[in-house]
């Protein structure tokens, strides 16, 4: 019974208000994982790019991001609602999957940076 609240909390959908909110409140990490040549494309500042093949061989990375809010970024949204299912398994108690990705981000006029 008491899971129940920890499961909910695992890959949680955030619109880019809600995202964009949360980032300005500091104690967030984003992690793109999206492939090396995507991000390239342009992605939210300040984000990290774990490309989701790469989580196994990236867990020292990823274990630092268990006492923050980690936001999961993809393009439209489907990997990275895979990712934040995994990050929640790994430990990270609070995770998020940017609704639409960063397609959805740009159409908002948010900022993309290269």
């Amino acid at each position: 019974m008491l899971l129940w609240p920890t499961l909910q909390t695992r890959g949680r959908k955030l619109s880019q208000l809600q995202a964009t909110q949360m980032i300005n409140q500091g104690k967030t990490v984003i992690v793109d994982v999206r492939d090396p040549a995507e991000f390239a494309t342009g992605h939210l500042a300040g984000a990290v790019n774990i490309p989701l093949n790469e989580f196994p061989n990236r867990q020292s990375e990823i274990e630092k991001f268990k006492s923050k809010n980690v936001i999961a970024v993809c393009q439209q949204g489907v990997r990275s609602a895979r990712a934040a299912s995994q990050l929640g398994k790994a430990g990270c108690a609070e995770v998020y999957s940017l609704a639409g990705g960063a397609t959805a981000w740009q159409s908002q006029g948010l900022p993309l940076v290269k």
